[in-house]
């Protein structure tokens, strides 16, 4: 009966710890995770830049940032991201195609939410 009385002790003393630790890691808050380019000219490479601040405890690191295809090159802050600091991820789309388009770009970090996503879309216009 002892050892019954001790092991709920311990798992309701693990719960009771478990429950009481508050989640400290890293987290994006962006301004905005979509961005509309419009109508834009066919082979005419357009840029935008996804700005997040870190509201989270720890300092944010992002690992990688994953395009889709191959017509979209990424640059990021490469350094850790303090709380309360900003960092950018920069997106270039070069299009070969005219046509609408929506491309996704996967960012990889250490976040509370490990994996993000990150659209652009528009419509590719074909030169005259």
């Amino acid at each position: 009966m002892k050892k019954i009385i001790l092991l709920l002790a311990v798992v309701v003393g693990f719960t009771a710890m478990t429950a009481m630790q508050t989640d400290n890691k890293a987290e994006f808050k962006f301004e905005s995770e979509t961005h509309d380019f419009g109508k834009i000219p066919q082979g005419k490479p357009v840029t935008v830049d996804f700005t997040f601040t870190n509201v989270g405890q720890e300092p944010l690191i992002i690992s990688s940032v994953e395009p889709t295809c191959g017509c979209t090159v990424a640059k990021f802050t490469n350094t850790p991201v303090k709380k309360g600091e900003t960092g950018t991820i920069t997106l270039t789309f070069n299009a070969a195609v005219a046509s609408p388009f929506t491309k996704a770009v996967t960012v990889k970090s250490n976040a509370k939410t490990p994996v993000k996503v990150l659209y652009i879309k528009g419509e590719v216009i074909a030169n005259k």
